[in-house]
């Protein structure tokens, strides 16, 4: 089904497998506020990169999987039947960095989070611009060698595991004055200290800090491409991390579809089973369908992708990917704990986990309304048939 080749195949039934050996550690990470010992973690980490499920968006020349987009969606959607994060170690490291790191960049900071050695985190974006990246306000102004950091960056998410960040600002004189550029920060820094660690609905490790940076000094070498690029950089990592979301939410929409399932098969009232029941099978019925559309929709997103599309239409079809894909998810999710009843609120049930967790796929990468301005925007340019 969907077309997928021998090797296509092969990728995804590793990382159904993967998915499989972390399921069972679930219910424990729930219950210690999403922390697993730290030796476990680091023997899944490992597990990943055994299967080849880590870097699979890496160039192979690099040490990556080298994979297409297509085998990164299997991948991300097996990942994503996973709770609480715990199939983040298989870890996907900025792609778009290749292309434009020099080779002091790559040395430093590439082939490291490749290996498993280095971890990044993005600080972008702030209390007034989320979705709206433009908007930011932190600077950043030359001063001999170095470039001089500040600003104040919400929801910089894996800050607490990270070793370095990807930060964004407004240059402050020079040519470029007024524009984007973005800087690699190797954590800790002098002047980079979080301000407060707000708690989240979902149960993970990985944390989502306010941090403050504060006359933080970088060396030139680690400006990201030049001056002036740094919204370019923005833009590839969302149009990246938009198909991978979608791709996670079909992952947790195709294992609550089959856990509410075989419960409402198991389940009886009245001396037959709640699946015979004509409301609760239509949950179940419209839960399948749009599991399947969505599937399709990220599938051939990916393809895209693999054939070389113009950018512009890939951006909005990942836009499209993302919004339907997460809104489909989180009425799964609502669907399952409906048809649990009691038990689809209690936290050790898998529907009550990702009833909490798929909630922000609406909103991180963009919401889902920057989504649809983005969608309007290419159809109102290019008109319906280049787009689908």
């Amino acid at each position: 089904m969907y077309g997928l080749s021998e090797e296509d195949q092969r990728i995804q039934a590793r990382a159904r497998e993967f998915a499989d050996e972390l399921i069972p550690y679930e219910e424990q990470a729930e219950a210690s506020g999403g922390e697993l010992p730290a030796d476990l973690t680091a023997a899944h980490a490992k597990r990943a990169r055994e299967l080849g499920l880590a870097s699979t968006n890496m160039p192979a020349e690099l040490g990556g999987g080298g994979c297409t987009s297509l085998q990164q969606v299997l991948v991300q959607e097996q990942v994503g039947r996973v709770t609480n994060a715990l199939a983040w170690v298989a870890t996907t490291p900025p792609s778009w960095l290749p292309a434009v790191a020099t080779p002091d960049q790559i040395e430093r900071y590439i082939r490291p989070a490749i290996e498993g050695e280095r971890e990044e985190c993005y600080a972008i974006t702030e209390e007034g611009a989320g979705s709206d990246v433009d908007a930011i306000r932190a600077t950043a102004r030359r001063d001999g060698d170095d470039y001089v950091l500040d600003g104040v960056k919400w929801h910089v998410t894996s800050y607490n595991t990270a070793d370095f960040a990807f930060f964004q600002a407004r240059l402050r004189g020079g040519p470029h004055d007024g524009e984007h550029a973005m800087f690699l920060v190797d954590l800790p820094s002098p002047g980079v200290r979080v301000v407060r660690t707000p708690a989240y609905s979902h149960t993970i490790s990985h944390h989502h800090p306010i941090v403050a940076f504060e006359q933080v000094r970088v060396p030139a070498a680690n400006l990201v491409g030049a001056e002036g690029d740094g919204m370019s950089f923005a833009y590839e990592w969302f149009r990246f991390e938009r198909l991978m979301v979608a791709a996670r939410c079909l992952g947790a929409a195709g294992r609550l579809t089959e856990e509410m399932t075989a419960f409402a098969a198991a389940r009886r009232v009245g001396g037959a089973p709640i699946s015979a029941q004509g409301l609760v099978a239509g949950m179940l019925a419209d839960s399948l369908t749009e599991l399947f559309a969505a599937r399709a929709m990220a599938y051939e997103t990916a393809r895209g992708i693999d054939r070389g599309i113009d950018t512009k239409v890939s951006h909005a079809q990942c836009s499209m990917a993302k919004l339907y894909c997460s809104e489909m998810a989180g009425r799964v999710a609502d669907r399952a704990v409906q048809v649990f009843g009691g038990r689809g609120y209690m936290r050790e049930n898998v529907a009550e986990r990702f009833f909490r967790e798929l909630r922000v796929d609406r909103i991180w990468e963009g919401t889902s309304e920057i989504q649809r301005i983005i969608i309007a925007e290419q159809l109102a340019k290019r008109g319906a048939a280049s787009l689908v």
